[in-house]
């Protein structure tokens, strides 16, 4: 702390970054590690491993069909008004939500607060008649598509899985997941943030707006990405996400969001403690560094510390860091924006979690089209690194996951036994006189009463 302080007051004397803002040495080995230039002098470690499969299956089934059928509203009252109109679609989101089937299910919410006419003088509020009046919509949304969801197996070389972690972060906090499902057969991606991890780190606060991190994650994904691709993102790595899925709807197959946070547009926070200068944020990082094992974490014993210190969790400058939270900028990323996303999402959620309630998760579940919500209670907001196992099973099934099709029952024959029988008996004849007397078998087609219309009168 002494050295923290000491470091940062010559920060503000010499008007100097206290930190000096270069990648983090990493003593990992070089097996499975690539650096990617995303733009000139600007480097992403990504680590990208492509398992040797004994077997390589493809896909079998054809999967599930599900249809995409909703309407969105926006009213100039601020009010969103979400009609879904797939039957399908909606029975699956409320069955995993509270396990009623409740097809064609209409959601309202309100994103603001109107208030409402006060009565007139001497008129009560029960004499008064409402006003009838019909709103015009600011902005219609409708979406009708058909989307086909199959399994993704280990074994499949069409699938891709993408890791992104988010602000404070590495690719290293995945390093349980990664080496799960890369021992499965399945092929993974986890690129480092710039400025995090081993990623260069530009000494301008314009290189950690969202737009310039979001086209990082847009080159990264054109470079690796299989025919079906799903992504799992942390925390801010969520909306790195969403902005892929809405930009690539036919790429991404799936979706995973880990401690998220609602579907809202991004704000940075005028009155917030990263806003206060570079060489002070320094001499506060060690406090900054305990407020984050405090909240980020259900436990505070001497594991968790281990684990901040061996995935290089929250080990950022502090310039990174103050224009990491000042960059978050995201006007489009509203309700409406999520709304439109199609891809079947599973969301899980730590229940200890002090930097993302578990309504605004729940808030999120309601908004998507195809949505899965999953409390963890022995976990916070670094689930992945608390509840490895848990966290893995929930991934994994949900990869396995495809939607049942159901298949209509062939309707039956409304004839008697005996008039069927004597149908069938019937045709047998006539195809035995068509054999043996063609002219009249020729006659018997003009009258209508067997045949069926000749091809040529179809084609045309």
């Amino acid at each position: 702390m002494l050295t923290s302080f000491i470091e940062g007051l010559l920060c503000c004397l010499a008007s100097k970054s206290a930190n000096v803002v270069v990648p983090v040495e990493t003593s990992e080995p070089a097996d499975g590690y690539e650096f990617v230039e995303v733009k000139p002098g600007r480097v992403l470690r990504v680590r990208h491993i492509v398992p040797d499969r004994p077997v390589v299956e493809e896909p079998t089934g054809p999967g599930g069909s599900v249809s995409c059928k909703r309407k969105i509203t926006v009213y100039r009252n601020g009010q969103l008004f979400i009609e879904n109109l797939g039957d399908r679609a909606s029975t699956e989101v409320k069955n995993c939500q509270n396990g009623e089937s409740e097809p064609n299910s209409t959601v309202e919410v309100e994103l603001t607060d109107s208030a409402g006419d006060a009565p007139a003088a001497g008129q009560t509020e029960t004499s008064q008649q409402p006003r009838k009046r019909r709103r015009k919509p600011k902005r219609s949304v409708v979406i009708d598509c058909e989307r086909k969801i199959s399994a993704c197996k280990g074994t499949h070389s069409d699938v891709a899985l993408f890791f992104i972690h988010g602000v404070g972060g590495s690719l290293d906090i995945w390093g349980s997941q990664l080496d799960f499902f890369s021992r499965l057969g399945y092929e993974v991606i986890a690129p480092d943030l710039a400025g995090h991890g081993a990623s260069t780190a530009p000494q301008i606060a314009a290189a950690y707006t969202f737009y310039a991190l979001a086209e990082d994650m847009r080159l990264i994904f054109k470079r690796y990405a299989r025919k079906r691709n799903i992504l799992i993102g942390h925390s801010y790595g969520v909306s790195f996400c969403t902005f892929l899925a809405h930009e690539y709807p036919e790429q991404i197959h799936k979706m995973v969001m880990i401690n998220g946070g609602g579907p809202t547009a991004l704000e940075p926070s005028l009155c917030s403690i990263f806003n206060l200068p570079t060489c002070v944020l320094h001499c506060l990082s060690p406090l900054l560094a305990w407020s984050f094992l405090k909240a980020g974490f259900a436990r505070q014993g001497a594991k968790e510390k281990q684990l901040l210190k061996e995935n290089n969790a929250f080990n950022v400058s502090s310039f990174v860091l103050r224009a990491m939270m000042s960059g978050q900028y995201w006007p489009e990323g509203d309700e409406v924006y999520h709304a439109e996303l199609t891809v079947p999402t599973l969301l899980v959620h730590g229940m200890h979690d002090k930097f993302v309630p578990v309504e605004e998760d729940q808030r999120m579940a309601e908004i998507l089209l195809l949505a899965f919500l999953k409390v963890l209670e022995d976990g916070s907001h670094m689930i992945m690194m608390e509840c490895p196992e848990a966290v893995n099973t929930l991934l994994h099934e949900f990869f396995l996951w495809e939607p049942v099709t159901h298949v209509p029952p062939k309707k039956e024959s409304k004839t008697r036994p005996e008039t069927a029988k004597a149908q069938t008996d019937n045709t047998k004849a006539i195809s035995e006189l068509a054999k043996v007397r063609p002219a009249t078998a020729r006659q018997t087609s003009s009258n209508g009463r067997t045949e069926e219309k000749p091809d040529s009168k179809a084609k045309k």
